[in-house]
């Protein structure tokens, strides 16, 4: 059964709960709590240990990331990653599932999903409707904690879906590709301000923010309606398309949806407007919250 969903980007809880159920849970399917929250608002790992999918690990952004850089959660080394996975059980051959507890839905494990698509493992799935509807599906949970078998994972960057500042600095001038922001517009135009730095977005974004890409459920909106959003808002999706926000992990939602209309190419700008707003010009931060800012 795992096998013919390699390269969905999305699973139902009604198909997990039958995997599950199937004790099909091991070296060939993992299935990992990507929950991650801002510092001080839930503690996911806590959450994980109170209640999570039977058989799941906890993939915890903190560690599998880029320790020494100054920005939020930037993508690790390959090393890392694949050292970091590997102790999770999941090798180049796992179908693996990721899911968090948002309830927007899937906020943060579309980060992972696009984590593990960067280092070169296309059988990756994200849970449709997350945590939140599993357990409001009624489907099982437990606080037992899985300890998979280590294995060996080796990870290769696809520098195709990652961008850095200067590829971004760059694109102002020759526009080679789209760049769609998933901040919310008030963050996105500068007129709500917080979390230290100022808010804004540079020239030639174009604004979806998250929510426009889940039903109020909280699963993803089908397909004719993602294709619908990215028409209105003048996202050709035969072109070059490049994702951001914030710190690099609600923009994976735009990848993720993009995905699931065929386009599997989206690439995504990690440091996002965390790293921007430190290092470019002031004449290339368009920010409504403050004067003088283009």
């Amino acid at each position: 059964m795992a096998n013919q969903l390699f390269s969905k980007a999305l699973v139902s809880a009604k198909w997990l709960a039958e995997v599950i159920g199937a004790r099909r849970v091991g070296p060939g399917l993992r299935v990992l709590d990507a929950s991650w929250y801002p510092p001080g608002e839930r503690d996911a790992r806590q959450e994980y240990l109170e209640r999570h999918i039977p058989g799941a690990s906890f993939f915890d952004i903190e560690v599998c990331k880029d320790q020494a850089s100054p920005y939020e959660v930037m993508l690790p080394s390959e090393q890392l990653f694949g050292d970091y996975v590997g102790s999770l059980g999941v090798g180049n051959n796992t179908h693996v599932v990721v899911y968090d507890g948002d309830q927007v839905g899937s906020s943060f494990a579309p980060r992972a999903w696009w984590m593990f698509r960067a280092f070169g493992h296309r059988q990756v799935s994200v849970l449709n409707g997350g945590f939140r509807n599993w357990v409001r599906e009624g489907r099982p949970v437990t606080a037992e904690a899985s300890r998979p078998e280590p294995t060996q994972f080796k990870a290769k960057l696809d520098g195709r879906l990652v961008k850095s500042f200067e590829e971004m600095l760059e694109n102002l001038q020759t526009k080679r590709f789209q760049v769609v922001d998933s901040r919310s517009e008030g963050r996105y135009r500068g007129t709500v301000q917080g979390q230290g730095f100022r808010h804004g977005h540079f020239t030639g974004t174009i604004n979806i923010p998250l929510l426009n890409f889940f039903t109020d459920s909280g699963h993803q909106k089908q397909a004719e309606e993602l294709q619908r959003l990215f028409l209105e808002k003048k996202v050709d999706l035969t072109q070059p398309l490049v994702a951001t926000c914030h710190r690099g992990v609600t923009a994976c939602s735009v990848a993720l949806a993009a995905h699931t209309l065929g386009k599997e190419d989206v690439a995504v700008y990690d440091g996002s407007w965390s790293e921007w707003v430190t290092r470019a010009n002031p004449e290339d931060i368009i920010s409504e919250g403050t004067r003088n800012s283009g």
